[in-house]
């Protein structure tokens, strides 16, 4: 299986996998800090970015089997692995099938009841649409801070420190991502449950997420997970990265030690 990816660094090996609509450079505030201490490879997830999407249906186990086989042809198989949202269920998923070194999950998905995922489907068709419709003014539409935080505040805590350009180029792959729909559909009402997992876990969560509610379902991931270390990223939103990159790649780093 190859995936477009970005890699760099050396030492243990570390695979940071994106949520739905999104492609790895949503990684590149921390890539620099990550790469001083390990060995990165950021994927983009069959679908999505300049990846390919697959042609049977994208559910959570098969985007895994397809992370996991990709790591495994380029020499780096049982890697840790770290995910957002859609890609620290995969990151999950990879540590029960035993794929993975670790599991350190940021805001994943899995942790919401019926209610909550209707709403979370409700708002990512909805931000697919708005995509859509501004792709070809994306630039112009996200050149101020004022209409980036518009745009992804449902996301970021602090969407102004997304760059024009870094959040232009977000807003061109939710459009065209051809695994869009196929993936919303195939992980549909994907629940967690009471899986046991033989790796170390770190789940953090950003406590203004808006998106996978943090207040419910964090405490819900702590249930589910006793045993796992549980973060609150403070400050930070259901995609952190450009909210905090400093508090991000600290707990990554701490997740994907050993």
């Amino acid at each position: 299986m190859s995936l477009a990816h970005v890699r760099r660094g050396s030492g243990p090996p570390l695979v940071l996998i994106h949520g739905i609509g999104s492609q790895w450079q949503m990684w590149r505030p921390v890539l620099d800090r990550l790469s001083r201490e390990r060995e990165v490879v950021a994927v983009d997830l069959p679908g999505f970015g300049e990846s390919a999407a697959l042609e049977a249906p994208p559910t959570l186990e098969a985007l895994a089997d397809a992370v996991a086989e990709f790591l495994d042809g380029i020499g780096l198989a049982g890697a840790h692995a770290a995910g957002n949202s859609l890609g620290g269920a995969v990151a999950l998923a990879m540590a029960r099938a035993g794929s993975a070194r670790s599991a350190c999950v940021l805001s994943p998905a899995g942790f919401g009841n019926m209610r909550e995922g209707h709403y979370a489907r409700a708002v990512l068709l909805s931000s697919r649409r708005a995509a859509q419709r501004l792709d070809g003014h994306a630039e112009f539409m996200l050149r101020g801070p004022a209409r980036r935080t518009l745009a992804f505040g449902h996301l970021a805590a602090r969407p102004w420190r997304i760059p024009a350009d870094e959040a232009a180029g977000a807003m061109h792959n939710l459009a065209r991502s051809p695994g869009f729909e196929a993936t919303l559909e195939a992980i549909g009402d994907h629940s967690f449950g009471g899986h046991t997992l033989d790796c170390p876990v770190t789940v953090a969560w950003g406590e203004k997420d808006r998106l996978l509610i943090y207040s419910r379902q964090s405490a819900r991931a702590r249930r589910l997970l006793p045993d796992a270390r549980h973060v609150t990223l403070r400050g930070c939103g259901h995609v952190p990265t450009w909210d905090d990159p400093e508090q991000v790649a600290r707990v990554l780093l701490e997740g994907s030690a050993g």
